[in-house]
This record gives structure tokens, C-alpha cells and sequence, in this order.
């Protein structure tokens, strides 16, 4: 492979300028990174193979880390996958320092990527192998274990993020069932046959929810701007925060990358278990949902290393590990490119190519992201009333772009107020969303391993994935009382 073709010029413009663009789609709150690359496919048609490329995969490493700007600005994440990083980014802007969340964010996502490119360079075959052994038993744990980080999210509450997360799974219930094609829960409007999207809720759950707040305190619509230092701090701040948390990062871009190699389970899945992991293995977990750095570092370095992954199983197999993989197969089957195992040997300098790309664009997503960074955080300097009817109309705008429908603009409305009241009863709100988000897949699995095991739940506990993601789950729930436990029992013999 020739890496000057890479570094020319009529190379690196348009890959700059498409990631430009992915930030601009990453950064607006409904428009996904899958859009962002939809989008950008008809532009490299009529382009060299790895000038294409490389702009379909820098588009797709800026989208993921835009959507992380509006959610630590305006508490609206801009994409699924940076729904984890709201709690904590959030936090510390209303604390007066987004810049430090947005530093971490830009260059976390630049890890988290790099370790998920190397390990799809160097241990493709073998992950992807492992990712083939998951059929429908072992995602149905795959699902619940997701649905267990419900309890971690919860603030100390297990109980209240478990209902939560019910909540979440009854909403999934809605629209026709894949199984049998009937409809569930619509009441004769149409509008719900496809279900209810997990878009317009997220939305309106984070985002006209605090648009509610606001209003619901007048004091906080006075003329000043949105307080605290928008500045950014300096590289050295940032990465000694990032050293110290050097095995949070390593550890999210490794299960990110996991993750990302399952296909169907994507960046949101992995940003949510990465947060949980994180939660779950820190010495103070009190401390996350409250401004927590680990709690900005987990879910970003996890969502971008899920993007390595997911080229695992579709480099190998030509299986999508998710949407924007799929996408990106038919961009590669466009250009003569065949994805399978015989691609290493049939078109070697190709793949080489594919890989130098990804990890260029890893190190361009730095400058890329902090010039993002800076261009959005303009809107802080405009009234504080002014930011929160953008934040509607943002909520409007991005409900409505995923499926140009005006009952997706209600659905968002809607979960917005449900939002509103259920923080006033302490019902915590990511929990839900990630119950919509695993609901069918828990669900549809679940149905589909019945059919084949002949109705044997035994097929569910039968296999040692499954059972290493049962215990799994147990920890989750468990490993704070039984710490509690052994601290009671064997406390009095260390004194």
C-alpha cells in the first residue's frame, strides 16, 4: 500500500471535510451517526476506492464523538451512542467546567478508537471467531447483563432503576410483533405499528425535560448567560486526568471493542456497559452521575473502540457487527471490494489501506473534535432563555428527521413530561432508555431460542457463554451485599 496516495492532498481534503460534516450531523440531536454515513455514501461514488473509504470512516469516527458536544452543553445526546456520557458530562458543566468533560471526550474518543483499530488489526480472526459462537441464547444474556447495568445507573436506588428499566422493555413492547406480525399495544394508531423510536424518547427525555426544570424555576431564565468557563484546559490537565484513569480507559476500549464485535449490539450498548463496568469497579461509585471523570472517560473510550469492533466480524465474515458497518459493506462491495475471509489474501494492500485509514482518522478526530468543540460553544454565550428554546427546537427538529413523522415530534413531547415526573418521584431516567434499546432484543431472542430449543429453557443455562454471563448478572446484583457480607463475618478477625 502506497501512503502517499493516503497523505495527498486530493485525499486528506475531502476526508477532512467529511468529517466536518460527520461533526456537524454527530452534533445535532437526532441525527445519527448511521445518517451521517448514509448520507455521505452517494458523494464517494464516483471516487477512488481508498478516497471513499476514508471518507466513509472518518464520517463515522466524528459522529460518534459529536454527539457527546450537545449532551455535555444542553443535556441532549446527539447520538445513541453518547446517551452514557450525559450523566457525568453534564454534571460538571452545571458545576462550571464543560470544557474539561469535552477535552476528555475528544481525546478518549481518539484512544478508545486507536485500541479498537489495533485489536481489529491484530486479533480480527480470533475475536470474530468468538463473536460467531453467540447465537440467540447467549445474546438474550447479552441483553439482560445490558439490563443489569440498570441497577448501577440508578444513583443507589437498585429498586427504582429496575422499575425503570421495566418501563423501558413495556415501551419496546409496542408496535407488531416480528414473531407473529400482529400488532401490540397500538389502539388502532398506525402510527405505532413500527414501535415507539428510542430517538424521539431519549430526546425528550433529556432534553425537553431540562427544558422543563428550567421553566419550572424562573429564576433560572434570566437574562445572564449559561454560567461557568467554557474554556478549554490546558493538555497537560487532560492527560494527567487520563493517566490516572489509564485502566478505565484500556479497560472500556477492550469491552467497547467486544461489544462492538457482536453484531447487532453497537456503540450505545458498549458506551452503557462500559459506564456500568466503570461504576461497578470504582472505589468511590458514589461519585458517578455527579461530575465524575471516570464517568466521562468509560462511555466514550468504550463507544468509539465499538466502531474496531464492528469491523471484526464484517472484515472476516461480512457480517455487520451494526448499521454504519452495514453501510459501509455495501460502499466496499461498490468498489469491487468482496468482504469474507478470502479479502486478506485477494485484495491484502486494500485491507492494509482500510486499517492505515482508521487509524489516521483516530488522530484527525483531535483537531477535528476541538474545533467542534469551540464552534459550538458559542451558544453558551447567548441568554439563558435563548438556549432553552433551542433546545426545543433542536428537539423538534431531530425528532422529527429520523422518519419525517410529526407523531415522533408527540412521542418526544410526550416522554419529555414523563421524564419531568418521574425525576420528581426519583425514577431515575437512563435506566429507561436502555430498556427501550434492549427490550426487542431481549425479546425477540428470547422467542427464537424457544422456538429452536423446542420450548427447553435448559437451552438458555446449557452453554458456558451463557453461564459466564449469568454470573455475570449475579455479580451485578449481588456483589454489594456479599462484600457487606464477608466485611461483617471476617471484619472482627483482621481487628
Amino acid at each position: 500500500m502506497d501512503l502517499t496516495q493516503l497523505l495527498s492532498l486530493s485525499t486528506l481534503g475531502p476526508w477532512m471535510l467529511s468529517m466536518l460534516f460527520g461533526l456537524v450531523i454527530g452534533a445535532t440531536p437526532g441525527l445519527t451517526a448511521t445518517m451521517a454515513v448514509a448520507l455521505i455514501i452517494p458523494v464517494t461514488y464516483y471516487m477512488p476506492p481508498l478516497t471513499g473509504l476514508s471518507m466513509v470512516i472518518g464520517v463515522s469516527a466524528s459522529s460518534i464523538f459529536a454527539g457527546d458536544i450537545p449532551a455535555t452543553y444542553l443535556r441532549i445526546p446527539g447520538t445513541p451512542a453518547s446517551a452514557a456520557a450525559v450523566l457525568d458530562a453534564y454534571a460538571m458543566t452545571q458545576k462550571g467546567d464543560s470544557g474539561l468533560p469535552l477535552s476528555l471526550d475528544v481525546y478518549c474518543s481518539a484512544i478508545g478508537g486507536t485500541v479498537g483499530v489495533l485489536l481489529l488489526i491484530f486479533v480480527a480472526p480470533a475475536l470474530a471467531r468468538f463473536a460467531l459462537r453467540f447465537t440467540h441464547f447467549q445474546y438474550f444474556w447479552l441483553g439482560i447483563f445490558g439490563l443489569s447495568m440498570s441497577a448501577i445507573l440508578s444513583q443507589g436506588n437498585a429498586l427504582m432503576g429496575v422499575v425503570s428499566a421495566s418501563l423501558g422493555m413495556l415501551l419496546s413492547t409496542v408496535g407488531t410483533d416480528l414473531t407473529t406480525g400482529h400488532y401490540r399495544f397500538i389502539f388502532d394508531v398506525m402510527d405505532l405499528a413500527d414501535g415507539v423510536g428510542f430517538i424521539p424518547v431519549m430526546i425528550g427525555m433529556f432534553g425537553v425535560c431540562e427544558v422543563l426544570r428550567a421553566v419550572s424555576r424562573p429564576e433560572r431564565l434570566g437574562t445572564t448567560a449559561l454560567s461557568g468557563s467554557t474554556r478549554l484546559p490546558p493538555a497537560s490537565r487532560v492527560f494527567s486526568s487520563i493517566w490516572r484513569h489509564k485502566l478505565t480507559v484500556l479497560r472500556s476500549a477492550v469491552l467497547g471493542t467486544v461489544i462492538g464485535a457482536l453484531p447487532g449490539a453497537g456503540g450505545d450498548v458498549a458506551a452503557w456497559v462500559g459506564y456500568g463496568t466503570a461504576k461497578k469497579l470504582s472505589r468511590s461509585p458514589e461519585r458517578f452521575g455527579t461530575g465524575c471523570e471516570e464517568g466521562v472517560i468509560a462511555p466514550t473510550s468504550a463507544n468509539n473502540a465499538a466502531i474496531g469492533g464492528a469491523w471484526i466480524p464484517a472484515l472476516v465474515f461480512g457480517i455487520p457487527g451494526d448499521s454504519i458497518t452495514a453501510i459501509v459493506l455495501g460502499a466496499m462491495i461498490m468498489y469491487g471490494l468482496q468482504p469474507g475471509p478470502m479479502i486478506f489474501q485477494e485484495n491484502r494492500d486494500m485491507v492494509n489501506g482500510i486499517f492505515a485509514i482508521a487509524l489516521i482518522s483516530q488522530f484527525m478526530l483531535i483537531p477535528v473534535g476541538l474545533l467542534g468543540i469551540k464552534a459550538f460553544r458559542q451558544i453558551l454565550r447567548l441568554p439563558k432563555n435563548v438556549v432553552f428554546a433551542l433546545v426545543l427546537l433542536f428537539s423538534i427538529v431531530g425528532s422529527y428527521a429520523m422518519r419525517s413523522n410529526y407523531w415522533d415530534v408527540g412521542i418526544m413531547l410526550a416522554a419529555g413530561i414523563a421524564g419531568f415526573l418521574l425525576e420528581r418521584v426519583s425514577v431515575p431516567l437512563p435506566p429507561l432508555i436502555l430498556g427501550l434499546i434492549l427490550g426487542n432484543m431481549v425479546e425477540d431472542n428470547f422467542r427464537i431460542g424457544m422456538l429452536k430449543s423446542g420450548g427447553d429453557y435448559t437451552a438458555f443455562i446449557a452453554d458456558p457463554i451463557c453461564a459466564a454471563l449469568i454470573a455475570l448478572i449475579l455479580l451485578t446484583f449481588f456483589s454489594a451485599p456479599l462484600v457487606r457480607l464477608i466485611r461483617r463475618i471476617f471484619g472482627p478477625i483482621r481487628r
